[in-house]
């Protein structure tokens, strides 16, 4: 079986080169119910190209311990057959996940004061030690960034409709009125850098990551159509890794303002989320009007405020 520079054995191992195809609306089988699927991927060096990444219909950037960062990719048109590799939740997770439908949440474990929040949260958990059969090791990477998903054998995860929707995000192909040409974008988390480099060839954002281009397991640079810049308050939580660094909270609800990058321009926009359960609006700051993306996958990045 054959998808994004992995071969699935009769083990279930991973082994780089080769690639199955792709599963529409959450796999083979149809029992489940949720919305989305929410997968935290791992984004250090040693992680990199992740494989999957690129089939997500919103990928959200959040800071973690060390200033380091990690994805989420959440899935609602379909789901490829792997993704990974696959890291831990965070509290972050939380907040983020609750203006989806009862999303499913696939990740490798949690700090064990969160594990309770977890389980009283509005979402269908699947980390590793509940579902051993959907994951696999290998890769050729040592642990723990060698640790992958397999959606389809979750079930049903995802409706068949975009996430963006879902998310409050409004999408149209017409470019909207002002912004100003923007040609790159640079983000840094303390430990971290982003970088979005518009190939109107493309007509995506090319993404690289602490000064390399990004791609996914088959060499195919990431990009997506829309980035969004979303300035939000990362705070300490009250939760610490196992090395007993502070884990940081990002709020995403409340409001703020953003940077909207598509079609070769940057718009200044606000953005508005007035309770977990709402999506995220978009608006222009001169005239409050909507702020449409353009079609197709939106990078979001939580920045410091």
């Amino acid at each position: 079986m054959r998808r994004r520079g992995f071969v699935i054995g009769a083990l279930g191992l991973l082994a780089p080169g080769c690639r199955p195809t792709g599963t529409p609306s959450g796999g083979a089988s149809l029992a489940g119910r949720s919305s989305v699927l929410a997968v935290k991927v791992d984004n250090v060096g040693a992680a990199r190209p992740q494989t999957g990444v690129e089939d997500a219909d919103i990928v959200y950037v959040e800071q973690v311990e060390g200033g380091l960062s990690r994805l989420m990719a959440v899935f609602g048109s379909r789901v490829p057959d792997v993704v990974g590799p696959v890291r831990s939740a965070r509290e972050t997770d939380l907040e983020l996940l609750r203006q989806f439908r009862e999303p499913t949440l696939a990740y490798s474990g949690a700090q064990g004061g969160l594990r309770p929040l977890i389980d009283a949260a509005p979402l269908r958990a699947v980390p590793q030690g509940a579902r051993a059969a959907a994951y696999v090791r290998g890769g050729g990477r040592p642990a723990p960034h060698n640790l992958y998903l397999r959606p389809g054998r979750l079930g049903r995860t995802v409706s068949g409709a975009g996430a963006g929707a879902a998310a409050g995000f409004r999408f149209a192909a017409k470019v909207p009125a002002g912004g100003r040409p923007r040609s790159r974008q640079t983000v840094s988390f303390p430990a971290a850098r982003f970088a979005f480099d518009w190939s109107a060839g493309r007509g995506r954002w090319l993404v690289g990551m602490d000064g390399r281009p990004a791609t996914n397991a088959d060499g195919a640079r990431l990009a997506a159509p829309t980035v969004v810049v979303q300035y939000v308050d990362v705070l300490p939580s009250r939760f610490h890794d196992v090395n007993g660094s502070t884990s940081p909270l990002s709020r995403t609800v409340g409001s703020g303002r953003a940077l909207v990058l598509r079609d070769g321009r940057v718009f200044d926009a606000r953005w508005s989320r007035p309770s977990p359960r709402s999506g995220t609006a978009f608006t222009t700051r001169d005239r409050g009007g909507p702020l449409p993306f353009a079609p197709g996958q939106v990078w979001v990045v939580f920045a410091k405020k």
